[in-house]
């Protein structure tokens, strides 16, 4: 008897691992791949996988650079990336070995959804000649952004005093990315200019930003955009991405319903409210 009622202890057991496994399984994973000098999205987006997996019912993962947001040749853990259904980008600047481009790489060829915040338009900074050089025009390849800062892009900003006003662009306000989205809001976020030749041709313009208080003469430029990027890839990007503009509830309902979108599930249809973010902007540091 005693027996038996171990056998039958163990084989409950089993089937409760292997259904919550299971469970897991059916639950997309988001991985997050950080690393940047100025924007602290090391901290900004575990805030968002949390809520993510508490209320939204994700996995997520949090990739840093290590040993801190300066070291830009090393971010340990990017073979989550071959079990990630979506590959969120927080990047600026990084020179990493061939090694672990390699997993980057192979995920954007598999042809999963990308996202992208505000320095991952210029994610590498690799050396004229160098054999990783080609990486350098990650924006473009990827996210349908400028290809790299400055240059023939003439990808610029409107000075570090200025900030944005955000609006929605009248002729796509039913997308579903903007459920919830006030018609304007304001951000901290300095306006990148990516005009006259970027978001890539088909890319769909969701909503578009208006220097305040620029440092030179500034045009409105889109500040989220959607498209397929070069490898067939659902895109989701954005130039903002200042920690201030995290604590803004319109940019959090862009960004849990960009995730959403991408990874082809319906718009929740009840806000779960406001998430607690308040992350100090850090600026660059040695």
């Amino acid at each position: 008897m005693r027996k038996t009622f171990i056998l039958l202890t163990f084989l409950l057991i089993g089937a409760i691992v292997n259904q919550t496994l299971a469970q897991a399984k059916d639950k997309p994973l988001i991985v997050f791949v950080t690393g940047d000098h100025e924007y602290s999205g090391e901290f900004t987006l575990p805030l968002i996988a949390a809520e993510l997996e508490k209320n939204y019912g994700f996995r997520t993962k949090i990739l840093k650079a290590f040993p801190n947001q300066n070291a830009e040749k090393n971010i340990p853990g990017l073979e989550a990336l071959q079990e990630a259904d979506l590959a969120v980008f927080y990047l600026r600047w990084r020179q990493l070995p061939p090694d672990q481009l390699e997993y980057i790489d192979k995920y954007l060829k598999s042809g999963k959804p990308v996202m992208g915040f505000r320095t991952s338009t210029h994610s590498f900074n690799f050396p004229k000649g160098d054999v990783s050089e080609k990486w350098n025009a990650f924006g473009e390849f990827a996210l349908n952004a400028p290809p790299g800062w400055g240059g023939k892009a003439a990808h610029t900003h409107y000075g570090h005093e200025s900030s944005t006003d955000v609006s929605v662009i009248a002729a796509v306000k039913k997308h579903p990315i903007l459920t919830g989205v006030a018609p304007t809001f304001h951000v901290r976020s300095w306006l990148y200019r990516v005009l006259p030749d970027y978001p890539t041709k088909g890319s769909e313009w969701l909503l578009m930003g208006k220097s305040v208080n620029p440092d030179k003469a500034a045009i409105e430029n889109p500040v989220a955009w959607i498209g397929v990027n070069s490898f067939g890839a659902k895109v989701f990007t954005t130039t903002m991405g200042h920690p201030e503009d995290f604590q803004v509830e319109s940019f959090q309902r862009l960004v849990i319903n960009a995730i959403h979108w991408e990874l082809g599930k319906k718009i929740p249809k009840k806000w779960k409210g406001k998430i607690d973010i308040n992350v100090p902007y850090r600026g660059m540091v040695k």
